[in-house]
């Protein structure tokens, strides 16, 4: 896939993404999971214009998208946070020294309170990381095989990723979604170091390595756009 454009339609509540993809057969529209933008995707010889066009066409779809996906959850003071599973309240107290202390199911946020979403979301990208390279590990015992390098990106179009070289990528936001579904990408993943595509082989070394394949996918099919709108 080559680079995307960004552009401004009018008549279109948000602002439109036009990504080319060689395997597409048709063009295509999306939401973003966040809200901010609509993907457009065009096969390679598609013109520009006829994705735009397809887009102003389809404004009330668009906007009715738009207004269905959930209200934003801003890292602050009486948030309730879902992680893995577990909900956690976040608690600022400006006269605590700066960082965050964890009390049961509390998240205690010390310093300003300009600071407290990036306390928050450091904390979470560190939980991410936890969870993650602990998934790996047992699993890396199954498969005989670890990545060479573990990162964490927050990315709009994959939950992870898997590259020539070894390295692994996952979203941050799984420390959001229940840990089955953490768990499942993870397996995704690592079965990607040893078979490319989605084939028969592919599923079966898959479902080898997942605590819960089925449930892990569904979930991020009905639910993984919830998780943009933390933060």
């Amino acid at each position: 896939m080559i680079p995307s454009q960004r552009l401004r339609i009018e008549g279109v509540a948000a602002p439109l993404i036009v990504r080319r993809n060689a395997r597409a057969k048709r063009i295509s529209l999306r939401v973003d999971g966040g809200g901010e933008a609509v993907i457009v995707v065009l096969p390679h010889r598609a013109r520009l214009q006829d994705g735009i066009e397809v887009a102003r066409t389809n404004a009330g779809w668009i906007a009715k998208q738009l207004e269905a996906l959930p209200a934003r959850v801003p890292f602050v003071d009486g948030t309730a946070l879902p992680v893995l599973g577990r909900m956690r309240t976040i608690c600022h107290d400006p006269g605590a020294r700066a960082g965050v202390r964890e009390d049961g199911d509390v998240l205690r946020i010390g310093g300003p309170d300009g600071r407290v979403a990036l306390h928050i979301s450091a904390w979470l990208k560190r939980h991410a990381r936890a969870a993650i390279a602990e998934a790996i590990g047992r699993k890396a015992v199954q498969l005989g095989r670890s990545p060479r390098r573990i990162m964490l990106r927050d990315t709009r179009s994959r939950w992870g990723s898997c590259s020539a070289t070894g390295t692994l990528s996952f979203s941050w936001r799984l420390v959001l979604a229940p840990p089955e579904v953490l768990d499942y990408v993870v397996a995704h993943e690592m079965a990607h170091m040893l078979v490319h595509g989605h084939g028969p082989d592919f599923w079966r070394l898959a479902g080898d390595l997942a605590d819960d394949l089925t449930t892990g996918r569904v979930w991020l099919k009905k639910h993984g756009y919830t998780l943009f709108r933390y933060g």
